[in-house]
């Protein structure tokens, strides 16, 4: 039996993505061999994390600036192409296809996916947020849905595409990613070149 202090510790690195409480404790007994600036270093950082790091307040993605400023580079940036919207899982998504160079308009950070239409689960995404995003955006004239083509992922695809074209204040286009990204695919692990053709003929 752990010491409550380790305990405790387990149980917060537990509520973290994919990390189970053998992962946790892992973990846990790691930060417990680390030396007193190595410690310090981390609590520093996590620190300037909560302090610096700013979430955008158009796409949601997470940057770092010292200016006034809610919105990212990407979303302030004049030459973005801000007709076009790729709705995204996540952040690793947006820095994978950013790689690519393919693709030059906006985003927006669902947030994650849902494996059943339940409205517990549909209340963990952004749905509310986009929805006004697209209402008081009206430059926006394609949609891109560009989530991973999982079962979660076509689920949430589905349910988005009803939403998006069910929305009288859009008249623009709904596309997907075309083929070349293999069910069950995730886009963090896709190789570029499969994820620029998926890109480019989406439909």
């Amino acid at each position: 039996m752990h010491s409550p202090t380790i305990q405790k510790l387990i149980v917060l690195f537990s509520k973290f993505p994919t990390v189970g409480p053998r992962t946790a404790a892992r973990f846990v007994f790691y930060l417990m061999k680390l030396s007193p600036e190595e410690t310090e270093e981390i609590l520093k950082s996590i620190s300037e994390l909560k302090k610096n790091v700013k979430t955008c307040s158009f796409c949601y993605n997470s940057f770092e600036s010292k200016e006034e400023n809610d919105l990212c580079p990407i979303c302030s940036n004049p030459i973005r192409n801000k007709s076009l919207l790729c709705i995204i899982a996540n952040e690793t998504d947006l820095e994978t296809i950013e790689k690519i160079k393919k693709y030059n308009g906006r985003y927006f950070i669902l947030g994650g996916t849902v494996s059943a239409l339940r409205k517990s689960d549909m209340e963990k995404l952004r749905i509310k947020e986009l929805e006004e995003k697209i209402k008081n955006h009206s430059e926006i004239q394609e949609i891109i849905l560009a989530i991973n083509p999982t079962s979660d992922g076509e689920t949430t695809t589905l349910y988005l595409e009803r939403l998006i074209k069910n929305l009288p204040a859009y008249k623009g286009q709904v596309t997907r990613l075309g083929r070349g990204l293999p069910i069950g695919a995730e886009l963090e692990y896709a190789d570029e070149e499969t994820l620029r053709s998926a890109l480019e003929g989406r439909k």
